[in-house]
C-alpha cells in the first residue's frame, strides 16, 4: 500500500466517527458562511503566498504545536499572505475541521481546506465548516471522481486547487478546464521531493490557468525559480510553522515578484 493509500484509508475511517446524517448536513451547509473568491484575493499580487497551519507530516513527524491555529492564522493575514491553509486530516498531519473553523472565523481571507477528499460528503463538509477553496488532489481519484467533485464544489460556490505531481496527472487536470492547478514537487506515494516538477510542469499550465507551486519550499531562491517558470502563487507550510518569525518570510518570498 502507498503512502497515500494509507492516508485516504484513514480520512475514511476517522469520516464514519464523525459523519452526519444527509439532513443535519444540510441543516450546516445552510448556515455556512457566505464565499470569499480565493482568485479575487490570490490575483491581487503578481505573487501570492497561500501559507499553511499545519502541526506535522508524514515525512518530517511533529514541526509545531500550532495551540491556537486562528492566531497563527491572523499573522499569515497581517504578513500579505493571499490565502490560508488549514491541513484537516488528523492521522498523519494533526489538523481537525475544528482548525479550520476557527480559522475562517477569524481572519478576512478565503481559506483552503486542505485534507484528502475523495467523496462527495467531504466535498459538502468542507463547505459546511467554511471552506472557499477545496484540494482535489488528481493522485487520489479517477476521472469519474476528479470530474464529480470538481462540479460538485463548483456548485456550492467553492473553488477548487487541482493537484498534479506529473505529465499524466496534468493532462487528466486539464481534461476538466480547472481555474487552479497546484504542482506539488512531492510524490503523495512515496513522500520523495523532486523541486524538478517545477521545471517539468509548470510551463506546461496554460496562462489562463492560475498556477500554484506546493511543498518544498522554504527559500527565496526556490519562490524566484517557480515564478520565473510560471508559478502564480506558492504554497508553503513546514517553512512558515518552524520560523521564528513567518511575517519575514513571507514578505521575502513576496518581494520576489518586485524585485526587492
Amino acid at each position: 500500500m502507498s503512502v497515500l493509500s494509507s492516508i485516504i484509508e484513514g480520512v475514511l475511517a476517522d469520516l464514519e466517527t464523525r459523519k452526519l446524517s444527509n439532513s443535519q448536513l444540510d441543516e450546516t451547509l445552510s448556515a455556512a458562511p457566505n464565499v470569499r473568491d480565493p482568485l479575487v484575493s490570490l490575483s491581487r499580487n503578481p505573487l501570492s503566498v497561500i501559507a499553511e497551519v499545519k502541526r506535522s507530516s508524514p515525512s518530517k513527524g511533529a514541526l509545531a504545536e500550532i495551540p491556537e491555529p486562528a492566531t497563527l492564522a491572523r499573522r499569515y493575514e497581517s504578513a500579505g499572505a493571499s490565502v490560508v491553509s488549514v491541513l484537516t486530516e488528523q492521522r498523519r498531519f494533526g489538523g481537525s475541521l475544528k482548525d479550520l473553523h476557527q480559522v475562517r472565523g477569524e481572519i478576512q481571507l478565503p481559506v483552503l481546506r486542505k485534507d484528502f477528499i475523495v467523496n462527495e460528503y467531504l466535498v459538502k463538509e468542507s463547505r459546511a465548516y467554511g471552506a472557499d477553496l477545496l484540494l482535489l488532489i488528481v493522485a487520489a481519484l479517477d476521472d469519474y471522481q476528479l470530474r464529480d467533485l470538481y462540479s460538485l464544489a463548483s456548485e456550492l460556490g467553492m473553488k477548487v486547487l487541482v493537484e498534479v505531481h506529473d505529465q499524466s496527472e496534468l493532462e487528466r487536470a486539464l481534461a476538466i478546464n480547472p481555474e487552479i492547478i497546484g504542482v506539488n514537487s512531492r510524490n503523495l506515494k512515496t513522500l520523495e521531493i523532486d523541486l524538478k516538477n517545477f521545471d517539468a510542469l509548470l510551463p506546461n499550465i496554460p496562462p489562463t490557468i492560475y498556477r500554484v507551486a506546493e511543498s518544498g519550499i522554504s527559500e527565496r531562491d526556490q519562490v524566484k525559480a517557480a515564478y520565473q517558470l510560471g508559478a502564480n502563487a506558492v504554497l508553503v507550510g513546514e517553512s512558515l510553522v518552524k520560523a521564528d518569525s513567518p511575517e519575514s518570510l513571507i514578505a521575502a518570498f513576496l518581494n520576489v515578484a518586485t524585485g526587492n
